[in-house]
C-alpha cells in the first residue's frame, strides 16, 4: 500500500440497488444513511446516481455535506461487455462516466464483470471484454481517472472461477486496468482467495468486502467464511492500493433493511480492528 494511505471504510450502493422498486428514495437519502451508519467515503453506482448524474459540482456538495468522499463510481452496460456490436457505444458511455468522475480527485471508475449475453464462443466474449476494458483505461489515462475491473458471480458471469481470472487478467494491460477484488465474489467463484489475491496483488485499486457462508449464499460480514485479517493484510500490502475497503452487503438480512445492515457491517469492521 501506498504509504501515505491509510485503511478507511466506504460502503456500496448496490445493497438498496437489489431492492428494485422496493426501493422508493433517492441519492441523497444514501448518502444520509451511509454517513450516518459512520462510512467515510461512498461507491455509487450509475443506477443510483439520478437526479445528479449531469451535476457533478452538485452531487460533490452534497457529499461534503455529508462528510463523504466519492470512492468509485460503478457502471455496466446491457451489452455485458462482451458484445463486439456494443464496444464503441460502452466505450461512449465510459467517456461521459469519466468526465463525472473527473470532478472527484482520486475516485475510479469501476466498471462492472463481463458477462456473457447472448451464444456464441467464449473466446470471442473475453476477446471484446479485453479489448473493451482496455479501451476503456486508454480514456481513463487521457483525463487522470484510473479505470479497474470487478468481476461477479451473479448470473452468467464471465469472469468467476480462477481460469477465468487468470484469462482475463492475461487480456488486460496492467498499466491501464486496475482490479477491485470482491471477496464475496471470489469466493462464490470456488477459488483459493488469499492467493488469487497475492497473485494479482499489484493489481488491486480497492477492496469489495462481503462475506458468504460455505455454499455460496450471501451471509452478513463476519458471519460466513471470509477471513477478514488475512484479506486486509495482503490488499493492505498491495502497491496501488488506494486504502478503501468499501462493504457491499446482499444478503437477506440487507434485503429487509439495507440501512441496518450496512450499519451492523460497519461495526463488525471496529470490531475486528480494522
Amino acid at each position: 500500500m501506498n504509504e501515505t494511505a491509510k485503511l478507511r471504510a466506504g460502503c456500496q450502493t448496490f445493497t438498496w440497488e437489489m431492492l428494485g422498486k422496493a426501493w422508493t428514495g433517492n441519492a441523497d437519502d444514501l448518502l444520509a444513511a451511509i454517513a450516518a451508519a459512520g462510512y467515510a467515503g461512498i461507491e455509487i453506482t450509475d443506477t443510483m446516481i439520478p437526479p445528479y448524474a449531469d451535476r457533478p459540482q452538485d452531487f460533490a456538495r452534497a457529499l461534503a455535506d455529508h462528510g463523504l468522499t466519492l470512492v468509485a463510481f460503478a457502471c455496466g452496460s446491457s451489452s455485458g461487455f462482451t458484445e463486439a456490436g456494443a464496444v464503441e457505444t460502452d466505450l461512449a458511455m465510459v467517456d461521459r462516466a469519466l468526465r463525472f468522475t473527473a470532478h472527484f480527485p482520486g475516485a475510479i471508475l469501476s466498471l462492472g464483470s463481463a458477462t456473457i449475453m447472448s451464444p456464441g464462443p467464449l473466446d470471442d466474449k473475453f476477446a471484446v471484454a479485453g479489448r473493451f476494458y482496455n479501451g476503456a483505461g486508454e480514456l481513463g489515462r487521457i483525463v487522470g481517472v484510473d479505470v479497474a475491473v470487478h468481476p461477479s458471480s451473479h448470473h452468467d458471469t464471465l469472469l468467476s472461477s480462477r481460469a477465468d481470472y487468470d484469462r482475463i487478467m492475461a487480456l488486460l494491460d496492467p498499466a491501464l486496468v486496475g482490479w477491485v477484488p470482491d471477496t464475496g465474489h471470489i469466493l462464490r467463484g470456488g477459488q483459493d482467495i488469499l492467493d488469487t489475491l497475492r497473485t494479482y496483488q499489484d493489481r488491486i485499486r480497492y477492496l469489495h468486502l462481503k462475506d458468504v457462508d460455505a455454499e455460496g449464499h450471501w451471509r452478513m460480514l463476519g458471519q460466513g467464511v471470509c477471513d477478514l485479517r488475512s484479506v486486509v493484510d495482503i490488499v493492505a500490502a498491495g502497491p496501488n492500493f488506494n486504502g478503501w475497503l468499501v462493504l457491499e452487503e446482499e444478503s437477506d438480512v440487507a434485503a429487509a433493511d439495507p440501512a441496518a445492515a450496512v450499519r451492523a457491517n460497519r461495526e463488525t469492521l471496529r470490531l475486528a480492528g480494522i
